[in-house]
């Protein structure tokens, strides 16, 4: 009699984060992780104690790619912001479920843990604090203030990509989140 195939943790953990890309992060069930992983649910909680614990590994996940996404953009810009702008705004269009699980959805009634929005973007790397750092370097005496107001105006571009209301070029994008950073700067040179 031929064995049958071990389902592992990765391969459950890479069907749910798959589902989660291509049909959002509602959707991540026992059943249908099972259905799509080709077993049934007996392996997904051999493996893990609940669902609550697969879908905090699919947020674990989530963030991890966020963050492979941002280290790997292009950088076009010198501006402060400009790049963590860009990058963000093409992932909300690019990964509209992983966006919406991370940035927009809030605590999914408690399907898992969730990190601010914040902890996310500045990851271990600082991208944040490397941004603000930028910022003071170029003279602005509330950096932190200016990063508040350039990322309202970013995150309302990147929900705009959700809908569909946001058509423009990246480098029309550019050009907008760089005068948008001047404009904040002379507010706050002003201030």
């Amino acid at each position: 009699m031929a064995r049958k195939e071990m389902i592992t943790i990765d391969r459950i953990l890479d069907t749910a984060f798959a589902m989660t890309r291509e049909e959002g992060f509602a959707n991540v069930t026992a059943r249908k992780v099972a259905a799509k992983a080709g077993c049934s649910t007996q392996p997904i909680f051999r493996v893990y104690k609940n669902m609550e614990e697969l879908w905090d590994a699919v947020y674990e996940r989530a963030t991890a790619y966020f963050l492979d996404y941002y280290s790997l953009y292009p950088r076009t810009g010198k501006t402060p912001f400009a790049n963590l702008g860009m990058a963000y705004i093409a992932f909300a269009r690019e990964e509209r479920h992983l966006f919406e699980l991370l940035f927009v959805s809030g605590d999914q009634g408690s399907k898992h843990k969730t990190k601010s929005m914040y902890e996310i973007l500045n990851g271990d790397a600082g991208n944040v604090v490397y941004e603000i750092n930028l910022a003071r370097v170029a003279g602005c005496p509330d950096p932190g203030d200016l990063f508040m107001k350039m990322w309202i105006f970013i995150h309302g571009a990147a929900c705009m990509s959700l809908t569909g209301d946001y058509d423009l070029t990246d480098q029309q994008t550019m050009q907008l989140l760089e005068h948008s950073y001047y404009a904040f700067y002379n507010e706050t040179m002003r201030g």
